[in-house]
């Protein structure tokens, strides 16, 4: 059918995300800006692009994912320490906060300040979300799969 999910379709849909104690992480009805992603492209957790498959427009669904399907155990050897002076000038620096570091491509992940000291902080690099059970209400807005039938292929 047209409009149902598979491996390329283009789908915009609203989510909220929240935890297991109920608290909210996360949604797009709070920005009212559905999001629009590509499934299977990689640029979601593997268990949300996988409940996004065969769901159609019109469809709304609630799932809970576990840490190895959402963003894995934590890693007790993901921490650095970085140098206060790498921060603006303004900087408050506080444990518990979440900072955008740059990864190694180049884009923004999330990392936690775990402590500070004079001169130096401790970032944790794991995944704020990381051994969390994640629960996500999707509400698919449309699907677009032109490109999924394309028949030239990229090289």
């Amino acid at each position: 059918m047209a409009d149902t999910v598979m491996n390329g379709s283009k789908v915009t849909l609203h989510y909220k995300g929240t935890l297991q104690d109920g608290e909210e992480f996360d949604s797009s009805y709070g920005r009212d800006a559905p999001m629009e992603v590509t499934v299977g492209d990689g640029g979601l957790i593997k268990g949300f692009d996988d409940a996004l498959l065969e769901m159609e427009t019109g469809d709304t669904k609630t799932f809970t994912l576990t840490p190895e399907d959402a963003y894995g155990m934590p890693n007790p050897d993901a921490f650095t320490i970085l140098e206060k002076s790498m921060f603006p000038d303004d900087f408050v620096f506080n444990e518990g906060l979440v900072v955008p570091l740059q990864g190694p491509d180049g884009g923004p992940f999330p990392a936690v300040i775990t402590e500070v000291g004079d001169e130096n902080v401790t970032v944790d690099l794991n995944h704020p979300m990381a051994g969390k059970d994640l629960t996500f209400e999707i509400e698919v807005l449309s699907v677009d799969n032109s490109e999924t039938n394309d028949e030239t292929t990229s090289s």
